[in-house]
């Protein structure tokens, strides 16, 4: 991989990471554009640190404050002062993110009759050629976040001189937190569903405050991208042996991403604050409609548009 593909790949990784567009889907459509074949599971790796690093400058003062209140919990637990009708705050946020990621656990229950598990499954939709799914998929992210957005719509006084905005909960539920969660897993199989955009609808839909449902998507992300990585590395480890890795593009790759996911958080919390999501609606609806219709002329024709190459 060149220097230049690394350029593209990182800011694709670093804006769709974040913004509510879906990375998998963004980084299939990019590398179908540009012809590139190959599989790197190693840079795929490193970009997904560098959207780690992003995560955690944004939100560094808040898992910060999570990490100790987990510690406490487990205190609390070991001395018997763990009350759960009494978890406020931080302690409570901890709880209902380790619900949240319990779903993740779905990946990895075998398919009866195939010798493979869901995740195999969502490795083999990310690796083919036709770009329909990531079309549905993302037609699936949009329909999901204009319901979302509605939610958040009533009770905005459009025309008056100081509108108000419908206020949601405060803090999630263990309902709340499972619907998010199984809605994660259900992005991590499909390219195309934004994992944030959808867990962020679904938390809207829940009647969680946007901000609240904002934060909570994406530091429920911090886990999950440092699962994915540490998978990835483990398939890359195990299929590499003797492969000779190009430092330049990675080490690119990662600042990219790095910056451009930290610019892709921002964007969005100000987006979000001031009713400006609907451009993620419209984005989402014009892309996937097109991957479709790109998708099924390759189909026929049996070529990618773009680079001429077979399917």
């Amino acid at each position: 991989m060149g220097i230049f593909e690394a350029v593209v790949q990182g800011i694709v990784q670093g804006l769709t990471e974040f913004l509510p567009v879906s990375s998998s889907g963004h980084l299939l459509l990019s590398q179908h554009i540009l012809g590139v074949k190959e599989n790197n599971l190693f840079f795929d790796v490193m970009l997904h640190l560098g959207t780690l690093i992003a995560v955690l400058a944004v939100y560094y003062k808040l898992v910060i404050k999570l990490i100790v209140a987990f510690f406490e919990i487990i205190k609390d637990i070991f001395t018997g002062n763990f009350r759960w009708n009494n978890l406020k705050d931080e302690k409570r946020m901890v709880v209902m993110l380790i619900i949240g990621l319990m779903p993740l656990f779905l990946l990895f229950l075998p398919i009866p009759g195939t010798g493979s598990n869901i995740k195999d499954l969502a490795e083999k939709l990310s690796n083919q050629s036709s770009i329909i799914l990531v079309g549905i998929s993302l037609l699936i992210t949009s329909i999901l976040l204009s319901v979302g957005i509605s939610k958040t719509k009533n009770g905005v006084g459009k025309y008056s001189k100081h509108s108000y905005k419908k206020q949601g909960k405060k803090s999630f539920n263990v309902l709340d937190s499972i619907c998010v969660g199984f809605t994660q897993c259900i992005a991590a199989i499909f390219p195309g569903i934004s994992r944030s955009g959808s867990t962020l609808s679904v938390g809207l839909m829940r009647g969680i405050d946007r901000q609240a449902a904002l934060d909570y998507s994406f530091i429920l992300g911090i886990p999950s991208i440092m699962a994915a990585a540490l998978l990835e590395l483990k398939e890359f480890s195990e299929s590499s042996a003797g492969t000779n890795i190009e430092i330049m593009p990675i080490i690119i790759g990662i600042i990219v991403s790095a910056v451009v996911g930290f610019m892709a958080i921002v964007l969005f919390k100000w987006l979000l604050a001031t009713d400006k999501m609907n451009i993620f609606v419209i984005y989402t609806l014009v892309v996937g409609t097109l991957s479709v219709i790109i998708g099924i002329i390759e189909m026929i024709n049996g070529v990618n548009v773009f680079t001429g190459i077979p399917l």
